[in-house]
């Protein structure tokens, strides 16, 4: 499974983040990146939130206002089959490594692109960590950082080991 860093987020706190060219994956996350609820948000075990292109650009082809960086992703990506992707997933992005840690579990400030959003991209499976939900991956994954390195648009992103 390969593909690519599409963009790269970073904000001062919330919705939404913005791109930026490159940035130093840390073991709390993106360098400069903040969280506005970092009781929620954040720290090792969500310390990268991690979103593919592909669910994005259809969510936007049904009407919702977003756009990369919107659903508050550091990382954008193109050419991931998120539905092959496991709790426990360790993956190379540009010179960092991380491991899936959870499903993202979208939160109210989603709302703003449309009270369904959070139903189109979030079940019950998915929230009990059943794959088999046909919206598996479509909220993104949280990662940790396992080794802290930069990351760069176009970078390639990589599975180095599945435990499943």
């Amino acid at each position: 499974m390969q593909g690519v860093i599409l963009q790269v987020n970073i904000s001062p706190g919330g919705l939404p983040k913005r791109p930026v060219a490159e940035g130093w994956i840390a073991p709390l996350g993106i360098e400069g990146d903040l969280h506005a609820h970092p009781h929620i948000h954040g720290g090792p075990l969500k310390a990268i939130l991690m979103v593919a292109s592909e669910v994005v650009d259809a969510l936007a082809a049904r009407g919702y206002p977003l756009f990369y960086g919107a659903l508050g992703e550091n990382l954008t990506t193109r050419g991931i089959d998120i539905r092959r992707i496991r709790i426990g997933d360790r993956i190379r992005v540009g010179g960092a490594e991380l491991e899936i840690t959870q499903p993202r579990g979208p939160c109210s400030a989603l709302d703003v692109y449309g009270e369904s959003l959070k139903r189109e991209i979030y079940d019950r499976k998915v929230k009990q960590g059943d794959f088999s939900s046909p919206r598996w991956g479509m909220s993104g994954f949280y990662a940790s950082v396992t080794a802290a390195g930069p990351v760069r648009v176009g970078d390639a992103v990589s599975l180095i080991s599945q435990l499943a």
